[in-house]
């Protein structure tokens, strides 16, 4: 088990995430962001059905991997861990973003907790490896 305040934070971290997909969903970061429209774009551009299969399939694929990882004890649960600390810090990217453009750029407005939670994240995720 994970202590309670790296519970915490990931829930903080969770919370964070979903209103940064939803600020970027409001502001129309699909059609700004190059990154986005490189990775997904192929995907997105065919029939929706297949898509939406395709989607489906994938995040079982990924649902199923994880849950099989976790079943391999404590140390695995925390290296799955680390994943929502490496989004946080990419998430960064957005306030880069805004910083070139001198602008706002879709995601940046939430992007500014993410240092603060990666930080108090990483910070208590690392005490528990030592652990």
């Amino acid at each position: 088990m994970v202590s309670f305040r790296l519970r915490l934070l990931f829930l903080v971290a969770a919370f964070l995430f979903v209103l940064h997909g939803v600020e970027e969903c409001l502001t129309d970061f699909t059609h700004v962001d190059s990154v986005f429209r490189l990775v997904f774009v192929p995907l997105l551009s065919g029939d929706p059905s297949r898509t939406f299969f395709v989607t489906f399939q994938v995040m079982t694929g990924i649902l199923l991997l994880i849950s099989f990882l976790l079943l391999q004890g404590r140390k695995w649960m925390l290296r799955l861990l680390c994943i929502p600390g490496i989004v946080m810090v990419l998430e960064l990217r957005h306030l880069f973003e805004a910083l070139m453009i001198h602008s706002y750029y879709p995601g940046s407005l939430t992007a500014l907790f993410f240092p603060i939670v990666a930080f108090l994240y990483w910070k208590e995720l690392l005490r528990e490896f030592g652990n």
